[in-house]
């Protein structure tokens, strides 16, 4: 139960912000205040997960954490070999910041006894960063990470990408840089998620350096061939869009294989209509309204402030003016404007894959013969 509790209450405090270049446009990359700020799935956070076992190994040895903690002080004070077991059950059982600087003594220890068997052991950097974000502590997190005495103890994305969120959720887009570029230096492989947070963070920045990343990690995808989710493309898309750079924003949404989201479609409509193609934008908010879909199926939702792009370009036009008062008005009618920015939609946290377990009277038939499991059991 705490657990379950502190997973949602430590995600509602942290927040961001947006930014933009025009009075209109500029709009559409900000967001309620108040609004959540965060791009990684609990999946790859598995920070309830770190809770829960947390929460065990405290129950396994309730009324003995301060005893345990004075045994592994008297470790570190006889310079004594420091296990695997000892710091992985410490660092659960930390709860402060006071723990948390006795576990970085313990890490430097354990590092230093097992530089040279790294490679192949049980990965203890999303641990560790699981453990600043649960207490708030990204500062020590960025320390570690980018201390060169422990190359090789965060040697996997999923660390680095850990500390990115976290810092991505606080508004910290400098310190989140620092820890791509970290990244980069240690040669660290980019995963999915690392280049979704790579170019959210350009994005936000909306510098010179962080553009210039950006065309850097372009060129990056495009030379290995990888397969990046489109959400990565989206913040890539909507950073050229932010500069005015119309032809390489459309350049880069042409790379999205599907453009079947809210997201697309909103950042669709507004390339469209910074490009001055009013007739085809129109025509997409029609089809939009238009759209025929089963009761349990949302229909397409327009942001308010992309609504409010559109008719400032047609503004001028009596023609087109009409045409969109009365598809907004439909829009409107259907329930299909969203209050969302762009730069919410943007900085969403992407749909997981949801395994639905099976039901325990679904369990107790075998999948082949149909038939009662037990009585197969017995059978055989």
């Amino acid at each position: 139960m705490a657990a379950a509790r502190w997973a949602c209450g430590s995600r509602r405090a942290l927040l961001g912000c947006g930014s933009g270049t025009s009075e209109v446009k500029d709009s559409c990359w900000r967001r309620p205040h108040g609004a959540m700020r965060y791009l990684l799935t609990d999946d790859v956070l598995r920070l309830q997960e770190f809770q829960e076992k947390k929460v065990t190994i405290a129950y396994q040895i309730y009324g003995n954490k301060d005893l345990y903690f004075r045994r592994i002080e008297d470790k570190l004070k006889k310079n004594e070999l420091v296990h695997k077991d000892e710091l992985k059950k410490f660092l659960h059982l930390c709860q402060t910041a006071a723990d948390v600087e006795l576990a970085k003594t313990l890490i430097y220890r354990y590092h230093s006894e097992n530089i040279s068997r790294t490679y192949g052991e049980f990965k203890f950097g999303p641990l560790f960063i699981r453990l600043c974000y649960e207490l708030d502590l990204p500062e020590i997190a960025l320390e570690l990470i980018k201390d060169q005495t422990l190359n090789g103890f965060f040697c996997d994305s999923t660390s680095f990408n850990i500390l990115m969120d976290m810092l991505f959720t606080k508004g910290l887009y400098e310190s989140a840089l620092e820890v791509l570029m970290e990244m980069r230096r240690q040669k660290i492989k980019f995963s999915r998620e690392s280049y979704i947070l790579g170019f959210a963070i350009c994005y936000k920045l909306n510098r010179q350096e962080s553009r210039s990343l950006c065309g850097l990690l372009l060129d990056e995808i495009d030379m290995k061939a990888e397969h990046i989710p489109r959400q990565a493309f989206c913040f890539a898309a909507a950073l050229a869009l932010k500069r005015n750079n119309i032809a390489k924003a459309k350049s880069i949404f042409s790379r999205i294989m599907n453009t079947d989201s809210r997201i697309c479609n909103n950042l669709n409509i507004l390339i469209q209509t910074e490009a001055g193609a009013m007739v085809d934008v129109l025509q997409l908010l029609e089809v939009a309204q238009e759209t025929v879909a089963p009761h349990f199926v949302k229909r397409p939702e327009i942001s308010e402030e992309v609504l409010a792009a559109v008719r400032e370009k047609v503004n001028n036009n009596p023609t087109q003016l009409a045409r969109f008062e009365s598809v907004y008005s439909k829009l409107q009618a259907s329930g299909q404007i969203s209050a969302l920015s762009l730069d919410d939609m943007l900085c969403q946290t992407p749909h997981q894959r949801k395994h639905h377990p099976i039901p325990l009277e679904q369990r107790k038939i075998n999948p082949r013969t149909f038939k009662s499991l037990q009585s197969t059991l017995l059978s055989e």
